[in-house]
């Protein structure tokens, strides 16, 4: 059968959904004056305090530059602080403020509501296949293509 939409590629619908929840999402934060990309930065700084920028881009998936600005987006804004690493003196460990915990600890069910929304409809197997077969597919792509 000849593909004829863009919805029948796998990477379009992957993404066109991705794009669709995390409008949601957006607009859910949008009283908090935080993005989704940077509360999710944010969560992961609140989750893993003393965690350093390189650790927080891999952890996000996310790559040096966006996440340096992200970091740096979130100090002004006063939802996390950094500090040089006894370890090393040229890394910065950052932790989460209080504003920054509080800000996580009250959106966090905007999130879970933005997913449940999304996936309203699909039972508890169905959701752990999905979680499983987009699992399988983020590892394979971090493969070097194959020929």
């Amino acid at each position: 059968m000849p593909i004829s939409t863009p919805q029948q590629f796998l990477g379009f619908l992957l993404g066109s959904t991705y794009r669709r929840i995390s409008n949601a999402f957006a607009r859910a934060l949008k009283p908090y004056d935080i993005t989704p990309e940077q509360w999710s930065v944010l969560l992961m700084i609140s989750s893993r305090g003393g965690i350093n920028q390189k650790e927080v881009a891999a952890a996000a998936a996310k790559d040096q530059p966006t996440t340096a600005r992200i970091v740096e987006l979130l100090l002004k804004k006063g939802f996390i602080t950094k500090s040089i690493s006894e370890s090393d003196r040229r890394a910065y460990l950052l932790y989460a403020t209080e504003s920054g915990t509080t800000l996580i600890e009250s959106t966090l069910p905007l999130e879970q509501e933005t997913i449940d929304a999304a996936v309203a409809g699909l039972q508890p197997a169905q959701l752990e296949e999905l979680r499983a077969m987009l699992e399988h597919i983020y590892h394979n792509t971090d493969k070097p293509h194959q020929e």
